[in-house]
């Protein structure tokens, strides 16, 4: 066993996470230099019940949220993505990968006031 396999689940959600931030901040890094990136096991209760700009959902249930004035202890914007949401939706680890990427660009375009496709060109 390598110690890759030692990890936990969310270990492995927070380096998709952070791969998805690493591959943003190539072309984005110093709009996005006050920015704060979180992973969250689950939604706040009650996150789901109505529309936000600043949140992404699937049927209803937040997969991350942009909080423009931080959070508790975090004085600064804050784009937080939801773990478990994520998971119960993608049907291998490179699905997951994509939802995460695609949960981070959503909401930095959202934070940056731009169109996802000029954050994360299609190809």
């Amino acid at each position: 066993m390598c110690s890759s396999d030692l990890r936990t689940p969310s270990e492995i959600f927070d380096d998709l996470v952070m791969d998805a931030v690493e591959e943003l901040e190539e072309h984005w890094a110093a709009e996005l230099a006050g920015v704060e990136f979180a992973v969250e096991d689950v939604p706040p209760l009650g996150a789901e019940s109505q529309f936000d700009p600043e949140t992404v959902t699937d049927r209803g249930i937040p997969l991350g949220r942009l909080f423009r004035d931080g959070l508790p202890g975090i004085d600064r914007p804050t784009i937080v993505v939801y773990r478990r949401p994520i998971e119960a939706r993608a049907v291998d680890v490179e699905d997951r990968a994509d939802l995460v990427f695609m949960v981070v660009v959503d909401l930095a375009a959202e934070y940056l006031g731009k169109d996802v496709d000029e954050i994360d060109p299609p190809r």
